[in-house]
């Protein structure tokens, strides 16, 4: 995978994005696949063509993977996983489009003391789910979100007034080869290993390592991961953490969705949390795992 790619794919994204926001908005009015299309000012035939570049299936196809029964499916599927303890990194060989994922924490006490010290690099890149916004120290991956409305300023100063004592330097070369590698489906040499450096407390680090287990292509409740760490009562308290989590995809706060089986409540909006839970689905579906 190279740019030229991801560049076609966030270019195709934007299209995708409204025809998504579109059949969400109106998924009562029983909208054919027809009308959904041409709402997106392209014709049946060009928008089966444009999911398939992008994801692979039709659009039609693509619309069974975001409907509340495909998600209550996949809700009760998660419970009978053989194994769903929150562990670093667990990676089971059979998720050939997950990452290894591995992490450090720095709680808010460290940061006071050697974040001064601390450099950050940081680049703007394209992904199959729009502009993505990525950054890294020695230490690891510290963030990574997606960018509304292409507001690169907003987006960096809103991140700098987290990590107010480090210091900051713009690197799209080696951010770009990590994002290269985060969103790649060329999986002939295994999963990539990625390493993070997180700021959080105790429970939302206990809730992003829940996160890392859940496999592509699954979903669970906010009451699963919950129960899952041993806090049944504490649901509330799971959301603002899935909702906190600072690396997207790589932490997968995305396959969490209402016990309903309803798809919202996403940091970086409910359209780009659909996008990817169907991205996903699709290529688990062409690689027949």
């Amino acid at each position: 995978m190279n740019e030229k790619y991801l560049s076609q794919q966030a270019d195709d994204y934007i299209a995708i994005e409204k025809i998504i926001g579109y059949m969400s908005a109106n998924r009562s009015s029983r909208l054919t696949v027809d009308q959904t299309a041409e709402n997106g000012h392209v014709s049946k035939y060009h928008s089966d063509q444009l999911f398939k570049r992008w994801a692979g299936i039709s659009l039609r196809r693509f619309f069974h993977f975001l409907t509340v029964e495909h998600a209550r499916r996949k809700l009760v599927e998660s419970r009978s996983l053989p194994d769903t303890s929150p562990e670093v990194g667990r990676l089971d060989s059979s998720r050939l489009h997950d990452s290894y994922v591995t992490f450090d924490v720095m709680t808010h006490e460290a940061f006071k003391q050697t974040g001064s010290g601390l450099k950050m690099e940081y680049g703007f890149h394209s992904t199959p789910f729009g502009m993505c916004f990525l950054v890294r120290t020695e230490r690891g991956i510290v963030h990574l979100g997606f960018v509304e409305n292409n507001d690169r300023t907003v987006v960096l100063n809103r991140f700098q007034r987290h990590w107010p004592i480090a210091f900051f330097a713009e690197n799209p070369i080696d951010t770009g080869f990590l994002v290269n590698r985060i969103f790649s489906t060329d999986h002939h040499h295994g999963a990539c290993s990625f390493h993070l450096l997180l700021k959080g407390t105790g429970f939302q680090v206990s809730v992003w390592q829940a996160l890392l287990t859940i496999p592509m292509g699954n979903m669970v409740c906010y009451e699963n991961i919950a129960a899952d760490i041993a806090h049944p009562k504490s649901v509330r308290a799971v959301a603002n953490a899935v909702a906190a989590n600072p690396v997207a995809y790589l932490i997968p706060c995305h396959r969490v969705i209402a016990k309903s089986g309803q798809i919202h409540q996403y940091r970086w909006g409910a359209v780009r949390k659909k996008a990817i839970l169907g991205w996903e689905a699709a290529k688990i579906e062409l690689n027949g795992t």
